[in-house]
């Protein structure tokens, strides 16, 4: 070989050899400057467009008002693009823009005038809400928000309730339901009203929405991104629903691999993270042809999605671990198909839905659709409505160790899966415990505080797969029932219902304490070694320990240094009755025909409790814990 040839050669490799490099962006930097520690770049977005990967982007504090669209992704789990927030630093990243030049309409009332020009090829005020499974109230909704120093302010579809506003009919936070704005969009100009009360718009921080995400790639499979480290908030993101491509303010679109950690994530119109679906597979496909039914337009995205690569080598394998997610409207972490095969845990999400001005059937602390082999771990999740929502296809899935309180609507609803999936060493403390429209769902060492409400759902055939993949087995409809109930501690409400109560008379409908509400679904149940409390009644013809003049009278305590259950479990709770659960006691799931086991296909044992303390093999304690106290730090 002649030595040109080596040079030649040479030079091909050597952007293989290139070690990876840190990229620095400051508020006092330019995007014309390389990027080093000494001449940082001025936007993210910048860095975003240079880094490849194994490089690696740290912000410096300061508030950055962009949308980063990352142009390309990383290789693998070695060679990450990284976005990090420098360490100590406050990085804020956000969706809107300040708007100053308020003028005084009337006492309290201010209008601004803002040229549509501002807001570029997408303006929020135009963008009505809507979607498959959106239910807006009898009024439109739009994506844009108006926010004084920080907080979000009401929006209202009629002039007049901004000039006199009253409290909005179910919010809970009455008071500020009375700021209010409204806008009117024209051929040149978007005006906004707000009322202010006694503040000056001109003194404070008003921003407004004007971007419908935050940190969102353009296309699928910008794969091994991480972002950590951020507050991230204000995006004016449209309704995700399961058969559209969901937009959150932050969001994987369909990719695989990333990491979301260490975040404050807050204000986004509809969802704050989406794992969730692309557009090419359908958009809102059952609003658009209303001929056919909801779940037969879903089976279709999910046969599409398949055809299109929807596989464990392409899709999910996320991380979202450590942020604090609140103030969504729609859900905290959404996710339709592209959830799968992740890991979702030590988050605090609330006050998700928290101004309840539109509804739907896609709104909860975390609503998953297709959460395969998806562990949902430590978590805990209040004031949010509904608290976890697993929607079709949880199978493999295991919800762990999460503390769920305050959620008006339910604290766990699983909702036409097949199994198997596992729910394990939980609290649930809210009114309703579990809402159970599935099939082949193993419960162990949960506290169940609330009612539980079995219903069947024969009118919709769903998938199931098969073990550890994303390829469908078959179809299925819910009968009820097959489900495996062990070493739980049932709380109820003081005495028993009775026969003239409405729980009593149409338990399909409102449910119970305990396993009862099982009595006369068509499959049995499997259970053993359950504690049932204060009025909570077991499943027929159950061994249990039924303690019906027991009140442990749950209750959670927060304060800075944390959050403490209190439970003061009577002297006559004891191990007694109970083994320890793993995939040899649990069985197959009626449906699929699949054993309960780890995500890799290793057979499970729940053997640590909800503080990860060991379990004692032979006699494990009953519910989350293995061992009382009155009080303990479960947060």
């Amino acid at each position: 070989m002649r030595p040109t040839q080596w040079i030649g050669l040479a030079l091909l490799a050597a952007p293989a050899l290139l070690a990876a490099r840190e990229y620095h962006v400051s508020v006092q930097g330019s995007d014309t400057n390389d990027g080093s520690a000494a001449r940082p770049l001025r936007t993210i977005s910048a860095a975003a467009r240079t880094a490849q990967p194994g490089d690696v982007i740290t912000v410096h504090a300061g508030t950055y008002r962009e949308r980063i669209t990352p142009p390309r992704g990383g290789t693998s789990e070695e060679k990450r693009i990284v976005y990090q927030a420098a360490a100590g630093e406050r990085v804020e990243v956000k969706g809107s823009e300040v708007i100053r030049d308020w003028k005084q309409f009337q006492p309290g009332v201010w209008k601004a005038v803002v040229p549509n020009a501002f807001f570029g090829a997408y303006n929020p005020y135009k963008d009505v809400i809507h979607g498959d499974w959106f239910t807006d109230k009898g009024r439109p909704h739009h994506t844009g928000e108006v926010y004084l120093n920080g907080r979000p302010l009401w929006e209202t579809h009629l002039m007049e309730n901004v000039l006199s506003p009253k409290p909005e009919v179910g919010a809970r936070d009455r008071e500020g339901s009375t700021w209010t704005w409204f806008a009117e969009v024209d051929g040149r100009n978007t005006y906004l009203y707000a009322n202010f009360h006694d503040k000056d718009p001109n003194r404070e921080m008003v921003e407004i929405n004007v971007r419908d995400a935050v940190f969102y790639p353009d296309e699928p499979g910008r794969n091994y991104i991480t972002v950590r480290g951020f507050r991230m908030m204000h995006a004016a993101t449209q309704w995700a629903a399961p058969t559209a491509e969901q937009i959150g303010l932050i969001g994987t679109h369909m990719s695989k691999g990333w990491i979301i950690e260490n975040n404050v994530i807050s204000d986004s119109r509809c969802s704050c993270v989406s794992l969730g679906k692309d557009r090419a597979t359908g958009h809102n496909v059952w609003n658009a042809d209303p001929r056919k039914d909801g779940a037969t337009h879903y089976n279709e995205v999910i046969l599409r999605a398949l055809a299109g690569g929807w596989s464990k080598e392409k899709t999910g394998g996320h991380v979202v671990r450590g942020n604090d997610i609140s103030r969504c409207e729609q859900a905290g972490i959404v996710g339709s198909l592209g959830a799968v095969f992740s890991r979702i845990y030590g988050n605090h999400i609330h006050d998700v839905w928290v101004k309840r001005q539109f509804a739907g059937a896609e709104m909860a602390g975390i609503k998953l659709h297709g959460a395969i082999d998806t562990e949902i771990r430590h978590n805990r999740i209040h004031n949010t409505g509904r608290g976890l929502w697993m929607d079709w296809m949880a199978q493999g899935t295991r919800i762990t160790g999460n503390l769920l309180y305050d959620n008006s609507t339910d604290d766990l609803f699983v909702e036409v899966d097949h199994g198997p999936f596992v729910v394990d060493n939980n609290i649930f403390l809210s009114p309703l415990s579990l809402h159970d429209m599935s099939e082949g769902g193993a419960y162990a060492h949960n506290l169940f505080a609330g009612r539980v409400l079995s219903r069947p759902e024969p009118r919709r055939s769903t998938p199931f797969h098969h073990a550890h993949s994303t390829q469908v087995a078959g179809l299925d409809s819910i009968a009820g029932g097959d489900g495996r109930f062990y070493n739980n501690l049932f709380v109820g409400a003081g005495a028993a219902p009775g026969p003239g109560s409405v729980e009593a008379a149409n338990p399909l409908r409102y449910g119970g304490y305990g396993l009862w509400v099982y009595n006369h679904r068509p499959y049995p149940l499997f259970t053993g070694g359950n504690v049932y409390l204060n009025g909570a009644r077991p499943y027929v013809d159950e061994k249990a320990l039924d303690l019906p003049g027991a009140n442990p009278r749950p209750g959670i305590v927060e304060d800075a240094a944390g959050v403490v259950l209190r439970l003061k479990l009577p002297a006559e709770v004891r191990p007694v009755g109970t083994r320890l659960v793993t995939t040899d006691l649990l069985g197959k799931a009626r449906v699929p025909g699949l054993a309960y086991e780890n995500a890799d296909g290793t057979p499970l044992a729940i053997d640590k409790d909800y503080a990860g303390k060991a379990r004692d093999a032979a006699h494990p304690w009953p519910g989350p814990f293995e061992g009382y106290a009155g009080a303990l730090k479960v947060w």
